[in-house]
This record gives C-alpha cells, sequence and structure tokens, in this order.
C-alpha cells in the first residue's frame, strides 16, 4: 500500500481551523483582557480568564458564529463572572485594604479618556461597590458600548432585566465616580509638583500640592506595612508622608510613570522596587492617593500592559 501525501501548502482542515480560531482570538485579546481586568480589578486573574475563554474559543464551530467579537466577550464575561464570586470571597478574608492589581499602560491609553477613566485605581475601586452582575453590565455596556442583547445573553439575563440592571447601576457609579476629568498639563504639573515635595520632604510644599479632603488608601497584603484604613484630609497624609521619609532618607528614589491611565510613581529604596503609588487629580490638586505595595501585585508595572476597548 502506498504512503498517501498531502500538499504541505494546503495545511489540514483541522489546521485552518485552529489558524483561524488563533488569528481571532489573537485580534481581540487586548479587548478580552480588558473586559476581564475591567471586572475583575486583577491582571493575574484576567489572564487566568483569557485561558479559560481560549479553551472554550478552540472548541467553538466557528462557521456557527456571526460575530466573532461579540462571541468571545460573551464566553469571556461568563468566566470572569465566575472568576469574580470567587474572589469576592478571597477579598473577604485579605488582610488590610484591597487595591486593584497596579498595571503599567502606554501613553496612548490616556489618550483615550473613557478607557483610561474606565481602569483607573479610582473607578475599579468604584466598580468594588457594585455586585458582579451590575459590573459586568456596566462594563459591557458603558465601556465597552455592546447592545442590550450581547449583554443579556452574556450575563444570563433578559434584555429587560439587562436595561434595569444597567440603569441601576449608572446611577450607582454616578454618584461615587471622581468628579470631572482634567487636562494632561494639569495632571503632569500636579504629579510633578507632589514629586518635588515627596523628594524634599517639606510638609508645606506636601500640603500645599495636597487637596483638603485627599484620601490614601495603601495595600500592603499582610506582607508590606501599609496604613490599615483610609487616612482622609491634607494635614493627616502630609505628616504620614513626611515620617515616612524621614526613615528612608537617601535610599528612596522616585521614577513618573503612567498607570491604568493615569499618573504615578514607581517607588524604589536602594534601587528595589517598594512600591507603586498611583494619584488622582482634582482642579490641579492631589485628590487620591493609592499605595500598593503588596508584592503579588507589583508585576505589572515594570512593563506596558495593553489595554483597548
Amino acid at each position: 500500500m502506498s504512503e498517501r501525501t498531502t500538499d504541505p501548502a494546503e495545511p489540514p482542515a483541522s489546521g485552518d481551523r485552529t489558524d483561524s480560531a488563533t488569528e481571532a482570538f489573537l485580534a481581540h485579546r487586548n479587548l478580552l483582557f480588558t473586559v476581564a481586568y475591567e471586572m475583575l480589578g486583577s491582571a493575574a486573574d484576567a489572564e487566568d480568564v483569557l485561558q479559560e475563554t481560549w479553551l472554550r474559543w478552540a472548541g467553538v464551530d466557528l462557521g456557527t458564529v456571526l460575530d466573532q467579537r461579540a462571541y468571545l466577550v460573551k464566553i469571556t464575561t461568563r468566566q470572569a463572572l465566575s472568576r469574580l464570586r470567587t474572589l469576592g470571597r478571597r477579598k473577604e478574608s485579605y488582610i488590610g485594604p484591597w487595591l486593584p492589581e497596579p498595571l503599567l499602560t502606554a501613553p496612548d491609553v490616556a489618550e483615550d479618556v473613557e478607557l483610561a477613566e474606565s481602569v483607573s485605581m479610582a473607578m475599579l475601586l468604584v466598580l468594588e461597590t457594585l455586585g458582579p452582575t451590575e459590573r459586568a453590565v456596566f462594563v459591557l455596556r458603558e465601556v465597552f458600548d455592546l447592545g442590550y442583547d450581547e449583554i443579556a445573553e452574556a450575563v444570563g439575563k433578559t434584555q429587560a432585566a439587562v436595561r434595569q440592571i444597567a440603569h441601576r447601576a449608572r446611577s450607582h457609579v454616578a454618584a461615587r465616580r471622581p468628579r470631572g476629568t482634567v487636562s494632561s498639563a494639569e495632571t503632569q504639573g500636579a504629579l510633578q509638583a507632589f514629586q518635588r515635595a515627596v523628594e524634599t520632604g517639606e510638609l508645606q510644599s506636601l500640603l500645599d500640592i495636597l487637596a483638603p479632603d485627599v484620601v490614601l488608601l495603601s495595600d500592603g497584603g499582610g506582607v508590606k506595612q501599609a496604613v490599615p484604613r483610609p487616612v482622609v484630609g491634607a494635614d493627616k497624609v502630609a505628616r504620614l508622608f513626611a515620617a515616612g521619609l524621614d526613615k528612608v532618607g537617601a535610599a528612596m528614589s522616585l521614577e513618573p510613570v503612567q498607570i491604568n491611565g493615569g499618573p504615578a510613581l514607581l517607588l524604589r529604596l536602594d534601587g528595589e522596587l517598594d512600591g507603586v503609588l498611583a494619584v488622582r487629580v482634582e482642579s490641579g490638586m492631589i485628590a487620591g492617593l493609592y499605595y500598593v505595595r503588596n508584592p503579588e501585585k507589583l508585576s505589572r508595572v515594570e512593563r506596558e500592559t495593553a489595554v483597548s476597548r
């Protein structure tokens, strides 16, 4: 019996199918990661969701899929919802305040105002106050502009129910989201002034750049020292920074970066990464400080992570 040969220019049909599935998945990967990350606040968990999405996508008959983007978003949303409920139980036992996992983002993310706001530390904390389904509906509708029919299929609800959930979530977020938008120049000016104040350790310089009602949140994950509860008010925050700077002195160095589409500083002690300090600017002053020291959350602050809508 003669051996059957195949033309190397024409791979088997299964190979074609795998290549097509891979191409579609890679074409939408950044979008899918962003959906999962905005639902979970964790890059590590978002990557796990993408792995699960790929495994399910690889088994789909592509001939039955009319809109590959919508189908992939549906799979990702369902996996993220399942993961979100698990995360909720994990956060209950988290040591100290919980902050989202920070991402080093490209400069062009800040140019997309809606995307930058949606991945900001402040907005992700607002999204934490929503229930899992509300969070999914809000993200898919308000950030990614999916139709109610697509969202309904993704979350397993009727369109009427999704419309009600979207309205409720929109109102909830509107009452808690950061106030207004700030120009890039205003943001950079505030960050530079804050960096100079921190580097000099001058109490008055810190007071001059901090908003009267500034809030500091810190996440050490039980591994690194962190303030156990929010610190509110310019005087308290400035004195806390001044006291900390007295301890570290010349060992500290600061590097301005863009974290989650907004201004931030990488803080190093003796050259070793100690944490990331993301800031929120309002009216030219620092209104929010988000200091992440938990080592498990710092793997994405020295290499860019692509996010997209």
